[in-house]
């Protein structure tokens, strides 16, 4: 007589194989990732970046998920981005902040005024810190977040969009104020509908970063006054 050999267990995956799909989900592990990669970016601050790219890592998460696509006739989009940049920060500082009482002067950073010694660290913070590390963090990570939960529908976008908004204005109150928070609720309401429709960030980026040199320039040339009376005195 034959002795039939067991049934075969069913094979697990192995963890290494779960976490991915753990991270990216709405379980105990996905939440706490995502807690610990926003709270790890706000003490981190021009290095906000890195706590989401380890969650990329670890989750399996692709660079074209993170809306690092190529797209069409590169060197036009960046050109685009650039001019968007500068005239979203030219209009804010002349038109947008005027109408809403802003003050001419961002006191936080006046001391930026002829202050050559600071520049380089400042154009470090704004470029890596806020173009590359705040789009990667308040677009491409936010946005994947949520969306594992609200889903990918019009209506979910639109909620997206304004939750993330929200968050961005939320993140500038502390060092700016009011005011601060005000732009970026301008900025991340355009930044996040442009992503919406292009699931592009590296434009986002540039565009970002071209914003905040520019401010950086106003305030280095003691022009901040000039352009908040151009039309409004």
């Amino acid at each position: 007589m034959r002795i039939a050999p067991p049934p075969l267990e069913p094979e697990r995956p192995a963890d290494d194989d779960r976490l991915p799909a753990q991270l990216r989900g709405l379980g105990p592990v996905g939440i706490l990732g995502t807690i610990l990669a926003l709270a790890l970016a706000a003490v981190l601050g021009p290095l906000k970046s890195l706590p989401v790219l380890l969650w990329a890592a670890l989750s399996g998460t692709g660079w074209e998920e993170l809306g690092f696509r190529r797209g069409r006739r590169v060197g036009w989009t960046v050109l685009a981005s650039l001019g968007f940049g500068i005239a979203l920060k030219l209009a804010l500082k002349s038109v947008v902040l005027p109408l809403l009482g802003a003050d001419p002067v961002n006191h936080a950073y006046h001391f930026l005024v002829g202050n050559r010694a600071a520049l380089p660290g400042v154009l470090f913070m704004v470029i890596v810190g806020a173009g590359f590390g705040e789009e990667l963090l308040f677009r491409s990570f936010l946005f994947l977040r949520l969306e594992a939960g609200l889903g990918r529908g019009v209506g979910a976008r639109a909620a997206i969009v304004l939750l993330t908004t929200a968050v961005f204005a939320a993140a500038h109150l502390p060092d700016q104020g009011r005011v601060g928070a005000e732009q970026a609720a301008v900025v991340g309401l355009a930044f996040g509908t442009i992503y919406v429709l292009t699931r592009q960030i590296w434009p986002l980026m540039i565009a970002h970063a071209a914003f905040d040199v520019t401010a950086v320039a106003i305030i280095y040339w003691n022009l901040e006054a000039r352009f908040a009376h151009l039309f409004f005195r």
